[in-house]
């Protein structure tokens, strides 16, 4: 008779494993029910192992887990038409591996691509990922770098079955999509609290790395709330769950789950110097995730709320350096003029230590926490002041300095224009010699881009002759308007004034 040995120190008839399911529901713009299930359950303590009949000690069987995930983990192929290229010219691949500033350490894990080149159609580029599937109406999460400009999204299960998926909504600040197909009662992946996934705890990576459909590796939590600066938008949301389980190369949008098969995060980028494993792994913490779906269901768009600081990381160094009473929290470097932080009377030089009585030991775990968050929720901070503890209510706002939703509408107009815009802050205005404006932070592939030669930094005054002064001001002037737009403004390092033309 075979013999299986416990490894002492673990009483296995004295653990015992118990969840529940809850129910959370969504609704869409068209206020349709959307069910997304959570899963609460017991922290894991410790992982059972067994002797061999060699006398090596290994896990016991992950298959009961990998039963439950499995079938909800889906394969992903986007196609791209690459636009204006000339056979003549150098092939300008769209690079999955791009480096993040220099940086080769840090690179996202998108699948391998190729190009389709004819004699007299467009090159493709084709790339592969994956995709969770969390609601059985077809409702899929995967990376925004997965689908990011795909002409055509191509879903295939772990069953074989394709279809083609449409884009719900995209979070290019925390790098999720939401998608879905046409079909019913697939099987969906709960989300668990990331917030309770300990260091140490034993997770599962499922995915299709170089297209090799469904492939599990085991490994543990090996940290929290990382910040590996390789997310490109402005308002970037970095607090990765970090894994050593193996995830390569067409793993990205996949998932990471624990073992009584709920969601932990989304795996979305490696730390590799060869684009391969090399033993660590990020992924988007369920609860953004989670929060993220929400919002693309019911609002069209992510809520985001914002304090308006700049800040760092509190260490040993800079509790030296600038003379703090604390090493750990998050200290406030400046503030945005009217922001939600300005408001409720937090300073520069304050060390943020706590928020709604959860402790802060770091910038992306700050971030982390205000990213759950929309505009209006308001939130108790709590800082450390020379010593002294302060509690401050904060009311959060939105990107454009109001406590109000963001509008779908506005953010379609936003994205047909190619740009992001900031109110104008008073101290600057009077500096310029203007009453007030709206500057473009950023100019993405839309109409300003293409159609005027407008740069980064323009500040507009006015609009179809109309004066400018909010965001919103800005946006009611391109509402349901069809025909020529006028817009005009300064730059702050260029002398004179300029008028652009575009139309809607």
């Amino acid at each position: 008779m075979k013999k299986q040995l416990i490894l002492s120190g673990i009483v296995a008839l004295a653990i015992s494993i118990t969840f529940s399911a809850i129910d959370h529901g969504f609704f869409d713009g068209k206020n349709n029910a959307i069910k997304i299930e959570h899963l609460n359950t017991t922290p894991t303590g410790n992982v059972l192992y067994q002797q061999t009949e060699s006398g090596d000690y290994v896990p016991l069987d992950f298959t009961q887990t990998v039963d439950k995930v499995v079938n909800s983990v889906v394969h992903i192929k986007s196609s791209y038409i690459a636009r204006n290229n000339f056979r003549n010219n150098q092939y300008r691949q769209l690079d999955p591996f791009r480096d993040n500033g220099g940086n080769d350490l840090f690179r996202y894990f998108f699948g391998p691509q190729q190009r389709e080149n004819y004699q007299q159609k467009p090159d493709v580029q084709v790339g592969t990922g994956s995709g969770v599937i969390i609601n059985q109406n077809g409702y899929i999460i995967t990376n925004n770098h997965v689908i990011e400009n795909a002409d055509d999204i191509e879903v295939t299960l772990y069953d074989n079955r394709n279809y083609k998926a449409t884009v719900v909504g995209t979070d290019p600040s925390t790098d999720l999509a939401l998608i879905q197909i046409k079909e019913k009662s697939l099987p969906a992946l709960p989300l668990v609290n990331s917030d309770d996934v300990k260091v140490g705890e034993w997770v599962m990576a499922i995915g299709n790395p170089f297209s090799l459909n469904s492939t599990v590796t085991a490994g543990i939590v090996s940290a929290k709330a990382r910040n590996i600066n390789i997310l490109k938008d402005q308002y970037a949301i970095e607090s990765f769950i970090q894994t050593d389980a193996a995830i390569n190369p067409g793993n990205s949008g996949g998932a990471l789950v624990n073992l009584q098969g709920g969601l932990v995060g989304i795996n979305t980028a490696i730390a590799s110097p060869t684009g391969s494993y090399s033993g660590y792994g990020f992924a988007v913490p369920s609860n953004i995730v989670n929060k993220v779906v929400e919002d693309l269901l019911k609002f069209g768009v992510v809520q985001r709320g914002v304090l308006g600081i700049m800040i760092r990381s509190v260490d040993g160094n800079l509790a030296k350096e600038k003379e703090l009473d604390v090493t750990e929290g998050v200290y406030v470097d400046s503030l945005f003029e009217n922001s939600a932080a300005e408001k409720a009377g937090i300073k520069i030089g304050d060390v943020i230590t706590s928020i709604d009585g959860e402790k802060v030991n770091s910038s992306p775990h700050l971030q982390e926490i205000i990213a759950n968050h929309r505009p209006g929720d308001k939130i108790n901070v709590v800082v450390d002041r020379g010593g002294k503890e302060k509690s401050l209510e904060v009311i959060l706002k939105n990107r454009s300095g109001s406590t109000d939703v963001v509008k779908k509408e506005n953010k379609a107009v936003l994205d047909i224009l190619g740009c992001e815009l900031k109110a104008l802050d008073s101290k600057t205005a009077k500096k310029l010699g203007i009453e007030g404006g709206v500057q473009i932070t950023k100019l993405n592939d839309g109409k300003l881009r293409r159609n005027t030669q407008m740069r980064e930094g323009f500040i507009i005054t006015h609009a179809n002759n109309k004066p400018i002064k909010s965001v919103d001001d800005f946006l009611k002037q391109l509402e349901n308007h069809e025909g020529g737009i006028m817009i005009a403004g300064i730059y702050e390092d260029y002398p004179g004034r300029y008028y652009y033309a575009f139309g809607m």
